[in-house]
């Protein structure tokens, strides 16, 4: 266990997995808590959240669980309130909710955009519109938004996915500059591709037909390393 963010309080949304495994969100409650940090593992699915929780106990870290639709204002909403009922302050947001589907404009239907601008990008508004006030009060704090390097780069047909990373790039921009000052820190990151549970739900049939070991070793040789994060 190490120290680098004892006594904070950390906000990792989007913290389960939709598969067996550890994505993206998982290692981030996990990582905290070994850093210190008294986590609140946020998601949809409580249960998901609930297997992240029993990871990081058995690590001898803190965290507790909270069941969210967060691209609903009412849930952020509660969300903050819940942390604020059980640690006192907000110190981190990472926000990890996404999700990913594949198609190109022609193909793409109205509802499939929407609830991808919702789920990746409403989401991220709705968690840092409700905290920031929060960390304002305290003087300061730190918020994470996880976008991809497909909101910078052409990575095969998918138009919703990618635009909704880009505006992340751009809304994280925005809140960085505005905030800044009163000492709140807002980055971004960019994965490149990645093996993980939601990786392989997400992408298995449009890479490969469904052949998850073709899918991996199709996603290995795009990566300039020869294999993915």
């Amino acid at each position: 266990m190490g120290e680098r963010l004892k006594g904070k309080i950390a906000i990792v949304t989007g913290a389960g997995s939709v598969l067996p495994g550890i994505g993206n969100g998982k290692a981030t409650a996990i990582v905290f808590a070994r850093e210190g940090a008294r986590v609140i593992a946020i998601d949809y699915n409580l249960k998901a959240a609930e297997e992240t929780k029993k990871m990081v106990d058995q690590e001898g870290g803190e965290c507790i669980t909270f069941q969210a639709d967060v691209s609903q204002a009412k849930d952020c909403q509660k969300m903050v309130e819940t942390c604020l009922q059980k640690f006192g302050r907000i110190d981190i947001l990472h926000n990890n909710v996404g999700i990913g589907q594949w198609g190109g404009v022609v193909e793409t239907e109205e509802e499939t955009w929407d609830k991808v601008m919702t789920v990746n990008v409403k989401s991220m508004f709705l968690t840092c519109k409700y905290v920031i006030p929060q960390m304002l009060k305290q003087g300061g704090g730190s918020i994470t938004n996880i976008a991809s390097v497909g909101g910078i780069r052409f990575t095969l047909a998918n138009c919703a996915y990618a635009s909704s990373k880009s505006a992340i790039i751009a809304l994280t921009r925005d809140i960085a500059l505005e905030y800044a000052a009163k000492g709140i820190r807002c980055n971004v990151i960019l994965p490149g591709l990645m093996k993980t549970p939601q990786a392989e739900y997400y992408n298995k049939d449009a890479w490969a037909g469904g052949n998850i070991e073709e899918m991996w070793r199709r996603r290995d040789a795009m990566s300039p390393m020869g294999r993915q994060g």
